[in-house]
């Protein structure tokens, strides 16, 4: 049996949108998918400390986990990305932190396969960064923080359903859960 954890950011729950839909994507596959709650107030997302932080809050339930889960992270949990290295972990990560040093060096030390997933108008996401990375990923032109384009809303929601594709495609690739 194939395991999923989903990782929230820091505004909303692993029920938002982006995650709840790349979690289904997994248990649609036969996982059993973790959606995880932060246990407290996060420190500053921006600071070296926060990486620590979130290893302290998602080792203990990947430590519960038998086999390799898939990680599946939003933002502030794209922190994770030193744990799925350390521990072999394939990845989706949606709208990672690509501005912090120490996520990009997670990421790049990664030998397991990952997504990264953002838009071009997120303070936080680079594209040619998410390109060196790795070769999955999906880059939303005008695409903000929360995936959301300029226009009306049903632009955004069509966003989420490109994002459900990619996560397919992704797992697909990389034949999980195998």
């Amino acid at each position: 049996m194939a395991d999923a954890v989903v990782i929230p950011g820091g505004r909303f729950g692993a029920g938002a949108p982006l995650l709840m839909y790349a979690g289904d994507v997994a248990e649609l596959r036969g996982a059993t998918v973790h959606r995880y709650s932060w246990s407290q107030k996060f420190p500053k997302p921006d600071q070296p400390g926060i990486e620590s932080w979130v290893g302290g809050e998602i080792a203990p339930l990947l430590d519960s986990i038998s086999g390799r889960p898939l990680l599946i992270g939003k933002s502030l949990g794209t922190n994770a990305a030193a744990l799925a290295a350390e521990r072999t972990l394939p990845a989706v990560w949606l709208t990672p932190l690509l501005t912090l040093p120490w996520v990009v060096d997670a990421l790049g030390g990664a030998t397991a396969p990952f997504l990264l997933v953002g838009g071009t108008a997120d303070k936080v996401w680079d594209g040619g960064i998410a390109r060196r990375l790795s070769p999955h990923v999906l880059e939303v032109d005008g695409a903000d923080h929360g995936m959301y384009v300029p226009g009306p809303l049903t632009e955004s929601i069509a966003v989420l359903s490109h994002v459900v594709v990619a996560v397919e495609g992704f797992l697909d690739a990389i034949g999980w859960p195998s």
